[in-house]
């Protein structure tokens, strides 16, 4: 073979090659330009999208190109009859409620996703109003699925649905005993509690346990009617996802704060319902002797694991940070943080359907979705300080307690 036959095939070898690795990138390019497009034109229902944790989930999901259908009834005790001023123009919203199968209809029609955050919020209150708690949050799903199974053509475009579940399903936390191991103990009796002996006790043999981090397979006690219209919303969620084959996520969440908590509701979580005594130079009231633990992860983070979930995971999933915090320390980060000197009011006084002690064990979590940095409780602390500054604040809490002391005699 001559030197110039040895070249020009050396030469159609390299022209080659370069043409494979362009039609190879070509592809790649083509491919997320695909996956691109496809997240752009793929829309989410979030049901309670003007809400605290909705509005925050809203947010992320328009950042990341999604296309959102907010469904909210703007709930006049969370909102005092205004639109919230931080809705996100970018997606599309209807003042319905979820009570409404046609409200259900009208924003189903053309989405991949659901986020059904909706629900009525307050353990206390749900002891005088069960048929609104009962209604908006296990009525207001099941009306979800009675659309979905309505329509099944409609119900085979729905790619994940996620669901806001809580973790007051659970009742009582989880306690270690030195001989017996990990126990559930049911709730404290009355006689107990007016001995102002707040400790859990081994429900075997009745010696002091210490709390440790819930799993999800803690068995649901349901202490409130808010807690059982949860546990029914997860579990729907949960039966219907095999029986319609639709992938879904039931978030059991811990006690959410941060930006947008309503300050003048008080049946809000308590974080708000503190910082709000605060901003109105009153103190904030605490039961029982302000030991107790919960388990505080800031909002945002919530968000994100919402949108995270829209990806992967299916079944239940505790949503906290597995960091124990006592109500008093709250108080006292609070007053550092807002510069407060008002000295919280510890009651020694207890309210029916009370826990003691209560944080997450994020083990499966953690295995779902790997590693997660959440936002320091210190620095959400701040943040939400830094947005109430801003922020109407109506101190509602003697208000709630008089209406509390009304219906629930002890």
């Amino acid at each position: 073979m001559s030197p110039a036959s040895i070249f020009g095939a050396f030469l159609q070898l390299i022209l080659f090659s370069v043409l494979c690795q362009g039609l190879r990138l070509y592809s790649k390019a083509k491919l997320n330009y695909s996956r691109n497009h496809y997240k752009v034109m793929s829309r989410v229902l979030v049901t309670g999208g003007a809400g605290f944790i909705g509005s925050h989930t809203v947010d992320k999901l328009i950042e990341k190109g999604y296309e959102v259908t907010v469904l909210d009834n703007l709930e006049r005790q969370v909102h005092l009859g205004r639109k919230p001023k931080y809705l996100n123009e970018k997606a599309e919203y209807v003042y319905e409620d979820v009570r409404s199968l046609k409200a259900w209809a009208k924003v189903l029609g053309d989405v991949q996703y659901v986020i059904h955050l909706a629900g009525a919020v307050g353990v206390g209150q749900s002891f005088w109003q069960p048929r609104k708690y009962m209604t908006v949050n296990t009525v207001g799903t099941a009306n979800l699925y009675q659309v979905l199974m309505a329509n099944r053509e409609r119900a085979k475009k729905i790619e994940k649905i996620v669901v806001a579940s809580s973790k007051s399903i659970y009742g009582e936390g989880a306690y270690l005993c030195e001989e017996h191991g990990v126990v559930y103990p049911g709730p404290r009796s009355t006689e107990q509690l007016k001995k102002k002996d707040w400790e859990q006790k081994c429900p075997i043999c009745g010696r002091p346990v210490r709390p440790v981090g819930i799993t999800e397979e803690k068995p649901a006690q349901n202490l409130s009617p808010y807690a059982l219209s949860k546990y029914d919303s997860e579990r729907l969620s949960l039966q219907f996802s095999e029986v319609l084959g639709i992938p879904t996520v039931a978030f059991r969440y811990f006690n959410v704060y941060g930006p947008r908590q309503s300050l003048s509701n008080p049946y809000t979580g308590v974080v708000a319902i503190f910082l709000s005594r605060l901003k109105n130079g009153k103190p904030p009231v605490i039961f029982e002797d302000g030991k107790q633990v919960r388990d505080f992860v800031y909002v945002e983070d919530v968000a994100d694991f919402n949108v995270r979930a829209l990806e992967r995971g299916q079944g239940v999933f505790n949503l906290g940070t597995e960091k124990p915090t006592s109500l008093l320390e709250i108080v006292s980060i609070l007053k550092g943080i807002t510069g407060a000197r008002v000295d919280p009011d510890v009651t020694g006084d207890f309210r029916p359907g009370d826990n003691r002690h209560d944080y997450a064990d994020t083990t499966k979590l953690r295995r779902e979705y790997g590693e997660y940095a959440f936002t320091d409780l210190k620095k959400g602390m701040e943040k939400l300080a830094e947005w109430s500054s801003g922020e109407e604040a109506r101190d509602m809490f003697e208000r709630e307690e008089v209406e509390r002391k009304k219906f629930i005699q002890i």
